[in-house]
């Protein structure tokens, strides 16, 4: 099978890469890094002999959504697997936080899987079948303090996908919705909290993988995952 997953250079989008290999998957990754992750790719490749297809693009505007679907278009001419994981973090209160603060997190977190979806659901309608995952945050489920535009934006992502499963249904495409808790990756390195309290990036790679095996008939609609230890 292809998959296709953007924001794929570090944390959860990595990681799923990686399990997604060692099922024998080809690979199309994209992030705004990915050319800083060659070797990497090139272990990927030589390990699990796959095909990996990189690209660099900055998905946070809408021009480069449009180009990098361009381009994986041009590159393949079949999606099976469509993880939308591109997004950003920033903490605050919508009282205070950062003008802008908003923009940019809907412009990533939301309007980068919507235009991303849009312009490679064809492939998949023409194919009668596919898998779509957005990844959303806990933080779509229940709302908290300083969580700001960051939880809005989450918020919103968990309506679209609600909305594009049920218009997938006629298509044979499932649409899952991941909702991950406190995980350890970038957004927690400094931050002064123990990795040992927090998830693993491959624990959801785990379940994301596992959603994508099961029979035509069934759909995984949501995956909810958090500490053992609660929310933090």
């Amino acid at each position: 099978m292809n998959v296709v997953i953007t924001g794929a250079s570090q944390g959860m989008g990595r990681a799923m890469a990686e399990a997604f290999a060692r099922e024998g998957h080809d690979l199309f990754l994209c992030s705004r890094n990915m050319d800083k992750t060659a070797a990497w790719q090139q272990s990927l490749m030589k390990e699990q002999g796959i095909s990996v297809t990189s690209f660099n693009a900055d998905l946070a505007v809408k021009e480069g959504v449009t180009a990098f679907a361009e381009q994986l278009l041009k590159a393949t001419s079949r999606i099976d697997i469509l993880i939308n994981n591109a997004g950003t973090y920033e903490p605050g209160s919508t009282y205070n936080e950062p003008e802008g603060a908003l923009d940019r997190m809907m412009a990533i977190n939301l309007y980068a899987a919507y235009h991303l979806t849009r312009a490679l659901m064809g492939t998949m309608i023409a194919q009668k079948e596919g898998h779509i995952f957005n990844m959303c945050s806990i933080a779509a489920l229940k709302a908290y303090a300083n969580g700001g535009a960051y939880s809005i934006s989450k918020w919103a992502m968990e309506g679209f996908s609600q909305n594009l499963r049920e218009e997938m249904k006629a298509f044979n495409i499932k649409v899952t919705t991941v909702h991950p808790g406190a995980t350890y990756t970038a957004s927690w390195e400094g931050s002064g909290v123990n990795p040992g309290r927090l998830m693993e990036a491959t624990d959801i790679a785990k379940m994301v993988v596992a959603a994508s095996q099961l029979s035509p008939q069934a759909c995984v609609e949501q995956i909810i995952v958090r500490p053992q230890l609660g929310d933090l």
